[in-house]
């Protein structure tokens, strides 16, 4: 197996080396490629040194796989490239997401949409992901109808200068800023660009993701994403109207038995997820479920998980993972 990591030098490029290590997947040669000014650097994987190429010099080896985190810009460039030359792409950036020729996929919920023509597989935003995770079981048996959702997302989300805002301004120092105002003791309601109608492009994608993995464009959707000066992941406030009326043993079993979902809910004992304990693993964690009293067939539940892992490096792993056991790589 010959496979790319296409922005192997970015926060999320470095998290999927450590998880191809991690779970043992059977990568023969690795191509480390990034942006020119990357280009000549070295990463480690499985303990060695590997030089960082270009994208172009990774296109010309042919490998069997590349896992895409790049940018939108760079995936719209690049990807169409390595699936001509039969490379199968795994894509982290929103460039393909709503294409309705690419399957959107959590492998736990959707692997089935990937096919022996799928050479672009796109990967879902990181706050989807988790909240999927959480969802689906409790749709395929009560049928979800509205999603309200409010989002607590970590500034990894941003990337290595956001995280680099926060260290500045806790030590007290100056230097770039990724956000139009400070993120520390501070909260923004501003997750990407604000769009036409209001909302973020954040907000958007939990509404177009949500109906493209669930394949139920009914579900209606309404979010707001806020950015929190936290490192270690991202968190929700769900709530959940259903077609059918719940049992809330029910509902606790289905979280218990989802794979990938930790149900972490016991407030007697202050016993709820949190990102410090979601940080650097692949769960997603579950709390706070309880009934929403006002209205019928409504749940409350709050959602974490690490948005570096299961919502981006991880989850494009999985991917992988599966398409290799189902013989389609």
């Amino acid at each position: 197996m010959k496979a790319a990591i296409v922005g192997v030098t970015g926060m999320v490029g470095r998290m999927m080396l450590k998880v191809l290590e991690e779970r043992q997947f059977p990568v023969d040669t690795l191509l480390a490629a990034a942006s020119e000014r990357s280009e000549g650097r070295e990463v480690i994987f499985r303990g060695k040194p590997v030089k960082v190429i270009s994208i172009m010099e990774a296109v010309e080896s042919k490998p069997e796989l590349a896992l895409f985190s790049a940018g939108a810009a760079v995936s719209r460039e690049w990807a169409p490239a390595f699936a001509e030359i039969g490379t199968v792409v795994i894509d982290n950036s929103s460039a393909w997401r709503m294409d309705e020729n690419v399957p959107l996929v959590v492998p736990e919920i959707n692997a089935n949409t990937i096919t022996a023509a799928s050479m672009i597989i796109a990967n879902p935003n990181c706050s989807t992901i988790q909240m999927l995770m959480a969802l689906a079981p409790l749709h395929r048996e009560y049928t979800v109808r509205r999603l309200v959702i409010s989002t607590y997302q970590s500034v990894t989300g941003t990337g290595v200068s956001a995280v680099t805002q926060l260290d500045n301004e806790r030590r007290g120092l100056g230097g770039e800023m990724a956000y139009p105002y400070p993120i520390d003791l501070n909260c923004l309601p501003h997750c990407d660009h604000f769009l036409d109608n209001g909302y973020t492009r954040e907000e958007e994608k939990l509404v177009n993701e949500t109906h493209k993995i669930l394949d139920d464009n009914s579900i209606r959707v309404t979010a707001t994403a806020v950015r929190v000066p936290v490192k270690g992941g991202h968190s929700e406030a769900v709530n959940a109207e259903f077609e059918r009326e719940f049992d809330l043993d029910r509902v606790r079993a289905l979280l218990s038995e989802a794979p990938g979902v930790i149900l972490y809910d016991n407030p007697a004992e202050n016993k709820y997820p949190m990102p410090v304990i979601a940080h650097d693993r692949d769960d997603v964690f579950v709390g706070r479920v309880r009934r929403d009293f006002s209205q019928e067939r409504t749940l409350n539940m709050w959602v974490v998980a690490d948005n570096i892992r299961k919502g981006a490096a991880t989850n494009a792993v999985q991917i992988a993972e599966y398409m290799r056991s189902s013989g389609l790589l």
